[in-house]
């Protein structure tokens, strides 16, 4: 018991250690990424960080950003999220169909959207936590019944986004775009969840040791239903920055951008474990900018689709490779 009691993140000195990740060698990664990306585009006849190309990358990185800040706390309470992307394209379809091109309808569609987001987000965490299914199998189950409403019920895009809703996907301020200042608010709302309330601590615990959690008093089944709405929330929010891009719903405007493994990819890139307990938002962040980078420098090269998987592939190996170097030398 004593050695379990460890794992777990119990006193405020072993919570800190759970917060802490390689953020700093995340953020050098990304300006590595930038300089070898601005070189490869220049050579090429291009400028990688000019306005558009700065634009470019913030926007790639808003959907998936937001998709992934929600991953992040499932992840480290040890568990995932494979129903993210379905739940990405019925949420823009859930929001479009419902404003109608109206503009008075947009505050009635966003609330609903959401409402529906965190239904699916709760259903995902009774199964886990009532039915003791493995989340994996849990949010893969949901994903599925999610994917057969849509092959049944659409056969494109469908709703209509009133244009006043569209200057979240296409405004900026400068070369910053709007939508990017939503994905930061999230992010700095999850960092002060995990980071400066009870609720965070909770989700430390159970990711580091989920009995020892449960023996300390800790309420595991009601944090890991959290976890799990707040990831589906945050997938709706997704799917409506992507209505709004889109001026309609699209059912696979998820799955096309692979948002379920884009996330857990981004997650782990920025130095969060898989098993739980120990990382953070800051170095999601961090992973998001970076496949964005890649993906707006292979853009900008015309790289061949099937290279551009293969070096990302690379890269996030060799990133999970350096992270479990390092705990072992640390320990």
């Amino acid at each position: 018991m004593s050695q379990a009691t460890l794992s777990a993140p119990r006193d405020r000195r072993s919570w800190t250690a759970a917060l802490a990740t390689p953020v700093a060698g995340v953020y050098a990664a990304l300006v590595l990424v930038l300089i070898i990306g601005s070189v490869l585009v220049g050579l090429s006849g291009g400028v990688l960080l000019d306005q558009g190309g700065v634009l470019n990358i913030l926007t790639r990185s808003t959907a998936l950003g937001l998709v992934a800040i929600g991953q992040t706390m499932v992840i480290l309470t040890g568990k995932l999220d494979l129903s993210v992307a379905y739940l990405v394209g019925l949420c823009s379809l859930i929001g479009a169909e419902t404003m109608a091109g109206d503009p008075g309808m947009i505050v009635p569609a966003v609330l609903l959207t959401l409402a529906v987001a965190a239904g699916v987000g709760l259903a995902n965490g009774l199964i886990v936590t009532k039915l003791k299914v493995n989340a994996f199998i849990a949010t893969l189950g949901t994903g599925l019944v999610i994917r057969g409403y849509l092959e049944h019920s659409y056969d494109g895009p469908s709703g209509n986004v009133p244009r006043l809703f569209q200057h979240l996907g296409y405004d900026r301020i400068g070369p910053v775009p709007v939508s990017a200042f939503l994905m930061l608010g999230l992010a700095l709302l999850a960092w002060w969840f995990l980071t400066r309330t009870r609720g965070g601590y909770h989700v430390y615990a159970v990711g580091g040791d989920e009995e020892v959690a449960r023996f300390s008093g800790i309420r595991t089944e009601r944090t890991v239903l959290t976890v799990h709405v707040l990831c589906s929330v945050a997938a709706g929010l997704a799917g409506l920055f992507l209505a709004s891009r889109l001026g309609s719903g699209a059912p696979w405007v998820g799955t096309d951008a692979v948002y379920d493994l884009e996330s857990i990819a981004a997650v782990v890139l920025g130095g969060t474990l898989l098993a739980g307990g120990r990382g953070g938002i800051a170095g999601t962040v961090g992973g998001v900018l970076i496949l964005a980078t890649l993906d707006t420098v292979f853009d900008d090269l015309g790289v061949d689709p099937f290279f551009k998987d293969v070096v990302r592939g690379v890269v996030l190996i060799v990133a999970v490779a350096l992270y479990a170097r390092r705990r072992r030398t640390s320990r």
